[in-house]
């Protein structure tokens, strides 16, 4: 596409203590709206918190306003878009090859995520086995859907449906359309889900029964719904089985796709061939009371287990690692992400020699061979 794409990773539960083994992936695809500086699933929904117990590794790509997650026929609004090369061609083998996924793979996503991940599941036969979409738009070639895209489009950015498809009456339209592509989705675990446009519990009542004040969230819902209502309907014509969850309120807003990330979970862990709970565990030894002490860890997710030089224990909100010369120490958040980045205590950075510390702008954690500073939304790494 041009330039660099950032893509966050939400690491499988055993990555660490299982240095040896490889994880399924599931990309988690974001709406119409996507911002160039962190993926939705983590900026406006609980994913981080949610995955850190599962054991799949969770893909998010960054990026991709009104892209639809498609490979478009021209640049447009100073991109040029070129997203299921990206995804299906580009980004697997470095995933397989540097984090040690598989390729077991799951899709999932909102809205523009939604549409995205059915089409890009029938488009690529055998790249996937789960694909979720929650309140995604599912019919792309009905009567007046292109003209509904291409506003939306405008809105959200100032980008052109006819740079992504051509006209409405082009043929990538339908050669992107998950309903036209249904018969393509045989054999792979579904999940469809959407709202009824109507105030729901994560929304502001307007005064008027059933009303709220997201107008515009009301209303694609409601056009979600019905597209998704004509897919299933083909689902079942083609006797394609099908888990759906049409709820009886709730607007296009992320408290519901959050509520669908979960209420999908095991389904897409039965998919991907990983337990849908985490084991039991618990803290002991010298990393108890840093475990105690740091609240922000929150519950263990794996038993204490030994690296070379040392011992770690993986928290919900980060780690805990020790050696003899070091003691334990917690780490997580940004400077944690660098830390895994630089292949952890078996990097060039060794075993952390402090907690986090606070510097002017920012913070600091200091390392047998160096330190990691984060400041100004980056993590730098500064080797001795």
């Amino acid at each position: 596409m041009g330039t660099q794409i950032q893509v966050q990773l939400l690491l499988a539960r055993d990555w660490n203590n299982k240095p040896d083994a490889k994880f399924p992936m599931l990309y988690m695809l974001d709406g119409l709206r996507a911002t160039d500086d962190q993926s939705g699933w983590t900026k406006d929904a609980g994913a981080q918190d949610f995955y850190a117990d599962k054991n799949v590794t969770v893909v998010l790509p960054v990026g991709g306003a009104a892209s639809f997650y498609s490979d478009w026929k021209h640049p447009d609004n100073g991109k040029t878009y070129k997203w299921e090369t990206f995804l299906t061609k580009e980004l697997p083998p470095l995933l397989d090859h540097d984090w040690r996924t598989t390729n077991v793979r799951g899709l999932a996503g909102l809205s523009m995520g939604g549409t995205a991940a059915m089409a890009l599941a029938a488009r690529n036969p055998g790249f996937v086995r789960y694909v979720a979409s929650y309140s995604g738009v599912l019919t792309l070639t009905t009567l007046g859907m292109p003209q509904a895209i291409a506003w939306a489009m405008r809105d959200a950015g100032g980008y052109s449906a006819d740079a992504m498809y051509g006209p409405a009456t082009d043929a990538e339209w339908e050669a992107h359309d998950p309903y036209a592509l249904a018969e393509r989705l045989k054999g792979l675990s579904l999940y469809v889900s959407s709202g009824s446009g109507l105030a729901g519990v994560y929304d502001l009542p307007a005064g008027i029964p059933g009303v709220s004040t997201n107008w515009t969230g009301m209303a694609l819902e409601v056009l979600s719904r019905f597209s998704s209502q004509q897919f299933v309907a083909k689902l079942n014509k083609l006797s394609i089985p099908v888990q759906v969850n049409y709820r009886p309120s709730g607007t296009h807003s992320w408290p519901y796709w959050d509520f669908e990330m979960r209420q999908s979970w095991p389904q897409a862990a039965s998919a991907l061939g990983v337990e849908a709970a985490k084991p039991d565990c618990t803290a002991a030894g010298a990393i108890l009371p840093v475990a105690l002490g740091k609240s922000w860890l929150g519950d263990c997710l794996t038993a204490e287990y030994p690296l070379a030089g040392g011992a770690a224990q993986d928290f919900r909100g980060g780690r805990v690692l020790w050696s003899a010369g070091t003691g334990a120490h917690s780490i997580g958040g940004m400077i944690g992400g660098a830390y895994e980045g630089a292949s952890g205590p078996a990097g060039a950075l060794g075993f952390p020699t402090s907690d986090e510390t606070p510097i002017q702008g920012g913070v600091q954690q200091a390392f047998q061979h160096g330190t990691i500073v984060f400041r100004d939304g980056k993590a730098e790494i500064h080797a001795s």
